[in-house]
């Protein structure tokens, strides 16, 4: 086989090597900075007054211990770090069905929603559908919201 012929094989084997690593390489960041698409519900919590300890959100699908036994009665629970007053709570894989939500700043971690000697929270809470709690927690009923299987958002602002 002749020497030139050799030469422009390796040389054609080369440019294919080169652009099959150029067209890889352009398909990196679309692969690497994709954004998950699993649908679920996406909680942004407000008001949270400082960055000291953790948020944690409750999901509930039933009354049954909403909103004080989350450890025991939710259907999911979330404890995320706040980062400069700022948190966020993704629950994903989630069936269709009625919830509720239940979210706490807890601002010493100690598990709890703290409380002075009259029973009045000192930490921030809040409910999904801005449910109010006067003199007592919320119902499931009052604060909860019909959830179809696709993305849906919310947002909670904390009361303290």
């Amino acid at each position: 086989m002749n020497v030139q012929v050799l030469i422009m094989r390796v040389r054609m084997r080369v440019r294919r090597a080169a652009l099959c690593i150029v067209l890889a390489m352009a398909s990196l960041p679309a692969i690497a900075f994709a954004q998950p698409s699993c649908p679920g519900i996406h909680v942004k919590i407000l008001n949270i007054r400082n960055s000291t300890g953790a948020v944690a959100c409750a999901l509930f699908e039933s009354p049954v211990g909403f909103p004080t036994e989350f450890l025991r009665a939710a259907t999911n629970i979330m404890i995320i770090k706040v980062r400069h007053t700022q948190a966020r709570c993704d629950f994903e894989d989630i069936a269709p069905g009625a919830y509720a939500l239940a979210v706490i700043h807890d601002e010493n971690m100690n598990g709890e929603l703290d409380t002075n000697w009259l029973g009045v929270p000192t930490e921030g809470y809040g409910f999904s559908k801005d449910a109010k709690a006067l003199l007592g927690a919320p119902s499931f009923s009052a604060a909860s919201f019909p959830y179809d299987g696709r993305n849906l958002e919310l947002t909670i602002s904390l009361h303290y």
